[in-house]
């Protein structure tokens, strides 16, 4: 098994950047960029589409996409 965590594309509009960071760092990563690039405007984000498939997950594991 290897020692290495997942990483999270996330993506800067603005900036026309997408980058990898590590899982344990992206909230304080995006903070860190909007903070300095963007006077603190969301504008950096986790991958939308990733972003969008994690929330169907996480809902579909709480049971709340059951009708």
């Amino acid at each position: 098994m290897s020692d290495e965590q997942p990483s999270v594309p996330v993506f800067c509009d603005d900036c026309g950047t997408t980058t990898r960071v590590p899982l344990d760092d992206v909230g304080e990563a995006i903070e860190r960029h909007n903070d300095q690039l963007h006077d603190g405007e969301d504008v950096a984000r986790v991958d939308p589409e990733l972003s969008e498939r994690l929330a169907d997950l996480v809902a579909e594991d709480l049971g709340l996409l059951e009708e």
